[in-house]
This record gives structure tokens, sequence and C-alpha cells, in this order.
């Protein structure tokens, strides 16, 4: 039996889809990116852990594509943070939720930190940065 087709109504200039991406979606996705970075993993890597491809993973945190609850619980799993992470200081960025000059080399030293795999050199850099942080 063949499918009756939908009509489709135009929607008032202006207005929204609920399929459209919102400023939230790009707001989660941005905090994605930045813990991915933060535990230096590519987006390869990070698309392999949660079983979609790269380009879905770069849709993601470009807030292109929409994320499901389920896919997002997974990406916190990978990412050892609660869902809740992905929220925090949801309307206190800057309009656009564009990363600060400060923001990138704070995500970058971080990033940088992880991938030292000695603890000793870890802990001085930590000292320094104590140290350096009293002046």
């Amino acid at each position: 039996m063949p499918r009756k087709a939908r009509k489709i109504e135009s929607l008032p200039r202006g207005s929204t889809t609920i399929n459209r991406a919102t400023e939230t979606d790009r707001y989660v996705g941005g905090r994605i990116r930045e813990r991915r970075i933060m535990l230096g993993l590519s987006q390869q890597q990070m698309a392999h852990m949660i079983g979609v491809t790269y380009q879905q993973t770069h849709k993601y945190e470009r807030g292109i594509n929409r994320i499901s609850a389920g896919r997002l619980f997974e990406i916190a799993r990978v990412l050892k943070v609660p869902v809740s992470y992905f929220f925090e200081g949801l309307g206190d960025r800057p309009e656009g939720g564009t990363l600060t000059g400060r923001q990138r080399m704070c995500l970058e030293l971080a990033r940088n930190f992880a991938r030292i795999t000695n603890e000793r050199h870890q802990e001085a850099l930590s000292r320094l940065a104590r140290t350096l942080a009293r002046e």
C-alpha cells in the first residue's frame, strides 16, 4: 500500500525548524572539543571511541548536528566527565561562543601537560606554575 505524501508547510520567515542546531548545541559542541583537546585526543580517536565517523564528530563539535541524549552520555563516558559538564557555564560565554586567546592558551597548556609522561616533570611544572601565580 503506497504511503501518503505529507504536505510540508512553509514556516514564517525567521523561524527555525526542530532539526536546526541552536546556540546551545554549539556551546555543548565547544565544550566537547575543549575536553577532547585537554585529554590530548584527536577527532579521529574520539570518533572511533564513540562509534561514529570523524566527520560526525566534527559536526558535533561545531554544533552543526544535534547530539542525542544517548550519544552525549557516551561522549561523557569517553571524555571522563559527567553529562552536566557540557552545560556548565551555559550563558556565561560571550555571544558566538568563541574562545578568547587566554582560553585557547589554557587549553593548549592543559593538553601539553597531559602529554607529559614523567611524573617528576609534571610535578616540577606544577610547582613552577604555583610559584609564578604568586608573583
